[in-house]
């Protein structure tokens, strides 16, 4: 089993790179096989106490170093960051260690700024703990769950669409886009191959008001229940995104039904771009899921029947609740990097209609068992 430090890991990269490693130990366990790591989760708090960060390198062969400042006073910037490192290097010392470490830096490093002045002295620091090192230089993040007007102008737009708001855009903006679970692979990969020097992932180059123009049309056309074309993994990432800004309250969706005396008609799927439809029946009281996705846009829909469906951002405690029913269908559609499940509350069999937007691959399924319900 490898020991892997993850510090800033409640933190955008830092969650994503954690709900990978956590993916692989689940796939393992569902395997019965050994846990392939032992993820040790830091916060900003374990700066503020060395025995706890001592502790925390001790034996670990990898450090993935997240953690950071990018938002305070220039001058706090500018000693937050090569302070933290001291701390971080402080710390391999103390624990006579010198794991391999990969550190998220930015793209602003090479700028005469306090922040980027602060993130390549910080960088130069950690080139001395002594083990490998790769400098994993980053562009603008984004991703599921990142947070609205904190530097990351993806989120921010994605809340003003869902508002109906349009924010100030300067038209002539560029941004070069990279999805966090992408940076954190780019993260992992590093580690697993002990790659050394200067690591840059290829990220989208954008204007912003594409950007901007790109999520709205995701918005608008959701709000009419078409999915979007998801063959390019760009949209796929910068949809999930999306989608995931909607939860909790943004489902179940009610459909529109075309009732008349023969009965009742209703689309329970459009767009996407291909994909693949399968039913399941459910015994009452039995529950299906369990699961959670990195990356597959997928669709619940009761035709039959009453169900609970629970989803849980993985990694965290809380869990959201749908009650659903065949008598008005509504469809609740499962946010990536979140664990679901669907109950049959009722007293019949239950008929749900499922949909995702690949082809199931038993070689890649993307699908991690971990239980809503701890």
């Amino acid at each position: 089993m490898k020991r892997i430090v993850i510090t800033g890991a409640k933190g955008l990269i830092g969650w994503h790179a954690h709900a990978r490693l956590h993916a692989a130990n689940c796939a393992a366990a569902f395997k019965r096989e050994p846990a392939p790591f032992d993820i040790v989760a830091l916060d900003h708090t374990a700066f503020e106490d060395d025995a706890t960060l001592a502790a925390a390198i001790d034996g670990a062969q990898v450090v993935l170093h997240f953690a950071g400042v990018n938002r305070a006073p220039d001058g706090e910037v500018e000693a937050a960051n090569p302070a933290i490192a001291s701390r971080l290097v402080e710390a391999c010392k103390t624990a006579e260690n010198t794991p391999h470490i990969v550190y998220a830096n930015s793209t602003h490093a090479a700028s005469d700024t306090p922040y980027g002045r602060s993130k390549r002295i910080a960088g130069e620091l950690l080139s001395q703990v002594g083990g490998g090192y790769t400098d994993m230089v980053l562009p603008h993040i984004f991703g599921e769950c990142a947070r609205p007007r904190y530097n990351n102008v993806t989120a921010t737009f994605i809340e003003a669409v869902i508002a109906g708001e349009t924010p100030d855009i300067n038209p002539d903006g560029r941004v070069a886009l990279l999805h966090a679970g992408a940076a954190a692979e780019a993260a992992l990969g590093a580690a697993k191959d002990s790659n050394n020097g200067t690591l840059r992932p290829k990220a989208h180059d954008i204007a912003v008001t594409d950007l901007f123009a790109l999520l709205k049309k995701f918005h608008d056309d959701y709000q009419a229940n078409i999915y979007p074309n998801l063959g390019d993994p760009f949209k796929v990432a910068l949809f999930n995104s999306y989608r995931a800004a909607l939860y909790p309250n943004g489902f179940p969706r009610q459909l529109k039904l075309n009732t008349d005396a023969r009965g009742t008609l209703f689309e329970a799927v459009k767009g996407g771009g291909g994909g693949q439809t399968f039913l399941s029946t459910t015994q009452p009281g039995i529950t299906r899921g369990n699961h959670f996705h990195l990356d597959k846009v997928e669709r619940f829909l009761v035709v039959r029947g009453e169900a609970v469906i629970r989803i849980r951002k993985v990694l965290s405690d809380e869990v959201w609740e749908y009650r659903v029913s065949g008598d008005a269908p509504a469809p609740v559609d499962m946010p990536t990097l979140h664990t679901h499940s669907i109950e049959n509350a009722g007293d019949t069999e239950l008929l749900t209609l499922f949909w995702t937007h690949d082809l199931f691959d038993p070689a890649n399924p993307d699908t991690f068992a971990d239980k809503v319900l701890k």
